[in-house]
């Protein structure tokens, strides 16, 4: 696995559990924010063929 791939995987993990705690807390904004990012990092990987797994929040 390149540095890339690594990173971004990592960025996903990251994302999905910053998502999580927002949800947990009621920051409805924070919700917003954290799901466009994980948006933006599925679709990132998806334009350079990185495996990400089915779970997605």
């Amino acid at each position: 696995m390149d540095a890339f791939t690594a990173g971004l995987l990592h960025r996903i993990r990251t994302t999905q559990s910053d998502l999580t705690r927002a949800r947990e807390a009621g920051d409805d904004f924070l919700v917003e924010v954290e799901q466009a990012e994980l948006d933006d990092l599925h679709r990132l990987a998806a334009e350079h063929g990185v495996e990400v797994g089915a779970s997605r929040a």
